[in-house]
């Protein structure tokens, strides 16, 4: 028997969300959004409407408005089977909005720079802050784009046409390196999905594979052992804040985790005598539980288990490339950046490459090289497969070959 469900898109937000329509029939799902809104709290999921409450005044027009849906899907399903029609969802969406032309007040068709402009506003209630700052630049990009081309942006016009010349307007005429072009890009397919979750955009060309984020392996770096105890003996009493930054860069160096977690470290998550840290990371929302390295346990005692604050990653970053040059990491290393698909290559001092990142990379790979299982390390950096954390690591031709010279195989 078909029989039409309202279900919110999510039942546990703080803020307005979307009220979908589910119409169940012949083993199938048909979903489709109402393009209401309500906030959780008066939402009545029994009953599948909002609540008779004087703090939503509006509830008698919201829900005349789902029991016109309710009545036009019903209606257009029992039309098709009469007709001897075998319905299926695209002729369900066809003659539902039909029906309700007239019916239901259409809501305003939004483009696509005034949907990015409300959602990054959207965003800031819910996403970090460097999260908007990214959504905020590909939003940049896109207006210039938009400007110098002459071209009107909207949700039919992101098609295959679009992403190759946006791709050459990125690499070519604004010098972006190609992984810099392909954040830009998922950034607009994040956009794009979105709208789509909320029957804005009906155009899915961006989902197609050719529609790809570009993303080249880069040359970051990783700190050796040895590198590591040059920045640990370093004497950095007469500037506070490069010592507290070496600290903590430390910390991430022998922990593994990222800038957002080794940063957060509390007593709590000290355990067993100072043996073992256990933090639920903020990016995935797992827990991990890591051994202790002497120099971890060193600096905690330093601090009396109470971390000092950290500063943003940005200046933390600018201050380590002052700690790094001062451990002696000014030797040159050759960095290559793919622009448009070609290779450039420049001499770079190391101690100008070293970020927060490069705390975690280091730690996977010298943990690599000393002969800890690939899955061992896994379990707390988190990578889901080997294939991603081998090209995670950063192990040279001649470093893999002095490890398999160890083998028995070749004793």
């Amino acid at each position: 028997m078909a029989n039409a469900k309202f279900i919110l898109k999510e039942p546990n937000s703080k803020e307005d969300t979307l009220v979908y329509l589910f119409f169940n029939y012949q083993y199938k799902r048909f979903k489709y959004s109402t393009g209401e809104k309500i906030l959780p709290k008066f939402w009545n999921p029994s009953k599948q409407r909002a609540k008779e409450t004087r703090k939503f005044r509006e509830y008698p027009e919201f829900n005349a408005r789902l029991n016109l849906f309710e009545n036009a899907i019903n209606t257009v399903f029992r039309r098709l089977l009469n007709d001897g029609v075998q319905p299926n969802n695209p002729l369900l969406k066809e003659n539902l909005e039909a029906e309700l032309s007239g019916k239901v007040l259409q809501n305003k068709k939004i483009t696509l720079f005034k949907f990015i402009q409300e959602y990054i506003e959207e965003s800031k209630g819910n996403k970090k802050l460097g999260t908007i700052k990214v959504y905020n630049t590909t939003f940049n990009y896109l207006e210039k784009y938009a400007k110098a081309t002459q071209k009107d942006i909207d949700f039919d016009t992101i098609n295959l046409s679009f992403y190759n010349r946006y791709i050459k307007y990125l690499t070519v005429d604004n010098n972006l390196s190609d992984n810099t072009a392909g954040k830009h890009i998922k950034t607009i397919k994040t956009f794009m999905n979105e709208a789509t979750d909320r029957g804005l955009n009906e155009n899915l060309d961006f989902k197609k594979r050719k529609f790809k984020t570009i993303r080249e392996e880069s040359d970051s770096i990783y700190l050796t052992n040895a590198e590591l105890e040059k920045f640990e003996k370093l004497d950095l009493s007469s500037s506070p804040k490069l010592e507290k930054t070496r600290d903590l860069f430390l910390i991430g160096c022998y922990t593994g985790l990222r800038f957002s977690d080794f940063t957060q470290i509390k007593p709590e998550n000290i355990l067993d005598n100072n043996s073992k840290i256990q933090i639920r990371t903020q990016k995935t929302g797992e827990r991990v539980t890591i051994p202790l390295h002497k120099t971890v346990r060193k600096i905690l005692a330093k601090y009396d288990n109470q971390l000092p604050k950290a500063y943003s990653n940005q200046v933390m970053n600018r201050y380590l490339k002052d700690v790094a040059s001062l451990a002696g990491l000014k030797h040159t290393v050759q960095r290559t950046i793919k622009r448009a698909g070609k290779i450039e290559k420049e001499p770079v001092k190391k101690f100008n490459l070293v970020t927060t990142h490069t705390a975690r990379r280091s730690f996977a790979t010298n943990l690599f090289l000393a002969d800890i299982p690939a899955i061992s390390i896994m379990k707390i950096t988190g990578h889901k497969s080997e294939r991603s954390f081998l090209k995670y690591i950063r192990v040279t031709q001649e470093q893999n070959a002095d490890k398999l010279l160890n083998h028995p195989y070749f004793n």
